[in-house]
């Protein structure tokens, strides 16, 4: 048995690991030692690099506001209905498994899971919407959250010091993408951090360009998001009675099921076999390594999000909220944009991201800072906050 009480003999530990990975993973897999970071951490840590990673999200605070954030229905007095904690759980959990059965790297395909929704703003998507209408009317590029999942965990966080994750993770996290159409995927390498800084530039100055992660690992977390969501969301729905089980399309029945436990069970097992990734040990280069669905699946699966967008998505009692908290986010920015540009603070204990290193103040115009404060907050303090200002705030039900 190792003695872990020695520095000496944990190194040697970690040095066996990595080179374990080098015996048990795909030669297409994302190894551990080649993971890139911005700068050197400070002192040596015996972690491999992506549970490092993982580690560190989990630790940050924007981890922690994911408790209280909407995953699509919102002001719901039901503790059994998904909120996004939950949601990149799941993520989580089904992606290593498909990771696993592929031998990829499981290390980074849960650090990037963690952190892939981390810059989603309160209120889902829908509030996503309103907080991407006030960037462009105040000169900033349009939100995306994926951006500032990147932002928050890159720049942001530790005072605006960030947590200096690998290349690896942040790409996985940029190109996520959960809601793009993806029947399969083979991915883009990246080299360094100035080429992911570029893509990052692009994806800012067009919304619209669909990335590729640079990774097997990203690709699955990418898919896995959506199997996570598809079922799931479809169970809530039940649950509010929205629709009813028999409403789910015959076709969609038949490929995939009729419930969250099967329909993640088909299409991971499908994504699973259908994919092409080279074994431990392989050593064919005839292989183009790629994750998808077989093709009746990934029909099949497309027919189920067209059905989730129109009957819950888009459905008039899942919106209903949502005028009232488009006001509520017009109010606040506005608010705090005067405040910034003012001096003068707004009611309540509201630091608006000044609290921050001072390279990041120099850097940042007023409505960058209001976005990034608002954007880090959960449904419940943004609902506080718009009430303190004098905003009439819907109501859970």
């Amino acid at each position: 048995m190792p003695d872990n009480s020695n520095p000496t003999a944990l190194f040697s530990r970690l040095h066996a690991l990595d080179s374990d990975e080098e015996r048990r993973l795909s030669p297409a897999a994302a190894p551990s030692r080649q993971a890139v970071r911005r700068r050197d951490d400070e002192r040596p840590g015996y972690r491999q690099q992506f549970a490092l990673d993982a580690d560190r999200i989990l630790h940050s605070r924007a981890y922690t506001r994911y408790i209280d954030k909407t995953q699509v229905f919102c002001l719901v007095a039901n503790d059994h209905i998904t909120h996004r904690v939950l949601h990149v759980q799941l993520v989580a959990r089904i992606a290593r498994t498909i990771g696993r059965f592929l031998g990829l790297n499981e290390d980074l395909i849960e650090a990037i899971a963690l952190g892939h929704d981390i810059g989603h703003p309160p209120f889902g998507h829908g509030g996503e919407v309103y907080l991407s209408r006030l960037c462009r009317e105040h000169g900033l590029p349009p939100f995306q959250h994926n951006i500032q999942s990147v932002r928050f965990l890159d720049r942001l966080e530790r005072k605006g010091r960030g947590w200096n994750l690998s290349l690896q993770t942040l790409d996985g996290i940029l190109s996520h993408d959960g809601e793009i159409d993806s029947g399969r995927l083979s991915p883009t390498p990246l080299a360094s951090f100035a080429e992911f800084d570029r893509r990052l530039q692009a994806k800012e100055e067009e919304p619209g360009l669909k990335l590729v992660p640079a990774t097997l690992e990203g690709c699955v977390v990418r898919l896995a998001d959506t199997i996570a969501y598809i079922g799931r969301d479809i169970e809530d729905a039940i649950i509010l009675g929205l629709i009813r089980r028999n409403d789910i399309p015959e076709s969609c029945r038949r490929s995939l099921g009729d419930s969250n436990g099967t329909i993640v069970y088909t299409l991971t097992t499908d994504l699973i076999t259908a994919s092409t990734v080279p074994a431990a040990g392989d050593t064919a280069t005839d292989i183009t390594p790629a994750v998808g669905f077989s093709a009746e699946i990934a029909h099949a699966l497309h027919e189920l999000k067209a059905f989730n967008y129109e009957r819950i998505y888009l459905a008039p009692q899942t919106r209903k909220d949502l005028p009232l908290i488009g006001e509520c986010y017009a109010a606040l920015f506005t608010t705090y944009l005067d405040g910034l540009e003012s001096g003068r603070r707004p009611p309540g204990q509201v630091d608006l991201m000044t609290d921050m290193n001072r390279s990041y103040l120099d850097s940042q115009p007023p409505a960058a800072m209001v976005r990034d404060y608002i954007a880090g907050m959960t449904d419940d303090f943004f609902l506080s906050q718009a009430a303190a200002i004098g905003c009439a705030i819907p109501e859970k039900r």
